[in-house]
């Protein structure tokens, strides 16, 4: 079994965004080699998230509507963890998109449902920020 792995940095210019990362991912696997196996896209920041869905952009309005109303950025004051920083939101909307996805690699592509790509989100943003791919298999 082979094992790859690569982290990819991105680093958002706004406090909050939704980025297609389907192709930088796809790029990882070719140069893996790895034909058959698994690979797991994995936010390293507690204020970032990676997930699977549709590259549409009401989508990524709706999602970014429904976040602020699960959990809205301001007032700052109404969370405990803001003492020095604003972004106590951010990381209950990472809470909610989730850390993580694992996609099957089938015949050295992506093996992917109708529609999907994988994305980035972004919560707290305008710094650099990494995504850990790791591939396995053979």
């Amino acid at each position: 079994m082979k094992s790859y792995h690569k982290e990819l940095w991105y680093e958002i210019p706004t406090r909050r965004a939704f980025v297609n990362i389907t192709s930088d991912v796809e790029a990882c696997l070719a140069e893996s080699g790895i034909r058959e196996g698994l690979c797991l896209v994995n936010a390293m920041h507690i204020t970032a998230s990676v997930f699977i869905n549709d590259d549409e952009s009401g989508l990524h309005h709706d999602y970014e509507v429904w976040l602020e109303k699960l959990a809205p950025h301001a007032p700052v004051e109404q969370y405990r963890h803001n003492g020095y920083e604003d972004n106590a939101d951010a990381h209950m909307k990472r809470q909610v998109m989730g850390r993580e996805v694992v996609v099957a690699i089938t015949e050295g592509k992506l093996h992917f449902g109708t529609w999907e790509q994988i994305f980035y989100g972004e919560f707290d943003g305008r710094r650099k920020k990494r995504v850990l791919v790791k591939i396995i298999g053979e």
